[in-house]
């Protein structure tokens, strides 16, 4: 199939699929046109790129676990770096989140306690 149809399936622009394309997540055929040819199972490995991307991995990553990929979800196996691949992403993430929690109560905390503008720095 080709780019268009390929976007029309899977609901992702031909922008989009190019990209995947640059990153080394998809690798279509070439016809002696040199138009993109794509192969059905295409149609998961998008859906699997999407799904991968929506948990916060990036285009990187996902290249190196894509090959433990099965089904549109995906489901993953236990392919030899994946593991310590997730629970290094899983730590970054988690530091990010404690990042942005102590970021947060900074601001809730300068929040409660700002002072009203006193009538003469008001106008």
């Amino acid at each position: 199939m080709r780019i268009g149809e390929l976007a029309r399936v899977t609901g992702v622009s031909t922008r989009l699929l190019r990209y995947y394309e640059e990153q080394g997540l998809l690798r279509p055929d070439r016809t002696t046109a040199g138009y993109r040819e794509y192969a059905e199972e295409d149609t998961v490995r998008v859906w699997q790129i999407r799904s991968l991307l929506a948990a916060g991995l990036s285009t990187r990553v996902i290249a190196g676990i894509l090959p433990c990929a099965t089904g549109p979800v995906p489901a993953l196996e236990a392919c030899p770096s994946l593991v310590a691949t997730l629970r290094g992403e899983l730590a970054e993430l988690d530091a990010r989140i404690d990042d942005l929690t102590r970021s947060r109560r900074a601001l809730s905390h300068y929040l409660a306690t700002a002072r009203t503008p006193s009538a003469e720095h008001a106008a």
